[in-house]
């Protein structure tokens, strides 16, 4: 694990990364994203870097934004944009930030669905040990999903882990969407996670909120992963997710499942999984995603 740079203000930082006496010349606020302010900055030096901001007290979006992204980089398995560092500036205002490396946003590489699955697919492969404490599943820390928090506690069981800290957390914040007789067809769910789900081959960090926003042309022209909610788990529940807002090519899926087949049964299990997401935008974003929820409870029982 690297652990990246914490500086007190933005000035310090630039200092620090770039030499002294190097400024933000201009700030470019760019769309997207609606949980952080997101600026292109241009440097006194010429250089481009990219900053996300937020109130200080939201600090702990950043640094675990940062172990998510040096978590995926670690694996040396496909692209992720450098971090050059996180901190909090005290000097204007008070806010909390996080520098990366600027994507020039390069059109695609040849094969590039293709070779964006086969790097998932070794993303997946990738040895896990020393990323979790206190078992398989899990992650070293928590972190968000979203700006839902999301708890990373160790488990040995795949299929305890989705329940206990993937599906009931989710489930208890959204308690006021459902009636009584919902909350049994809830708890026969749960009940029966060890049912629906399988045990995974091998243990796969993933990136844990992989859609099409999240994945960029990167300056290779190659596909980077971005915005991680990172843990390991089971491999299925990455791919599940690239198919709950739209998908990606068939080639894609074609190429992945070549590399990495699946388990019998994937199909039923993709529900659950996106169950977890469909909850967390309910939490996030309110009842518009209400009857998707209970279309996929009723459907998966």
């Amino acid at each position: 694990m690297t652990t990246p740079h914490c500086f007190s203000s933005l000035e310090s930082a630039l200092c620090a990364l770039f030499g002294e006496g190097i400024k933000v010349e201009t700030a470019s606020r760019i769309s997207g994203g609606d949980i952080n302010e997101v600026y292109g900055l241009t440097l006194t030096d010429g250089k481009c870097i990219f900053m996300k901001a937020n109130k200080k007290e939201n600090g702990s979006l950043f640094t675990a934004e940062a172990a998510g992204l040096d978590a995926i980089a670690q694996t040396k398995t496909i692209g992720t944009p450098q971090i050059l560092g996180v901190g909090t500036d005290e000097e204007r205002g008070g806010f909390s930030f996080l520098l990366l490396e600027f994507i020039s946003g390069k059109s695609r590489s040849k094969n590039y669905w293709e070779d964006f699955a086969r790097q998932l697919s070794e993303m997946h492969r990738a040895e896990t040990a020393g990323l979790v404490s206190g078992g398989k599943y899990g992650f070293r820390c928590d972190n968000y999903i979203g700006r839902h928090s999301q708890v990373n506690t160790g488990y040995e069981s795949w299929t305890g882990f989705f329940r206990d800290c993937r599906l009931e957390p989710q489930f208890r914040d959204a308690a006021r969407y459902f009636d009584k007789e919902e909350w049994k067809r809830i708890t026969r769910l749960l009940d029966r996670i060890d049912e629906i789900l399988v045990e995974p081959e091998y243990p796969s960090l993933l990136h844990g909120d992989l859609w099409g926003g999240n994945v960029i042309v990167g300056n290779d022209g190659a596909a980077w992963l971005i915005d991680p909610a990172v843990y390991v788990g089971h491999a299925e529940a990455d791919l599940a997710m690239t198919e709950l807002f739209g998908g990606f090519p068939p080639i894609f899926y074609d190429a992945y499942k070549e590399a990495a087949p699946l388990q019998p049964g994937y199909e039923r299990r993709r529900d659950v999984y996106n169950l977890y997401h469909l909850l967390n935008h309910l939490n996030l974003f309110g009842r518009m995603y209400l009857p998707e929820v209970k279309h996929t409870i009723s459907r998966t029982l």
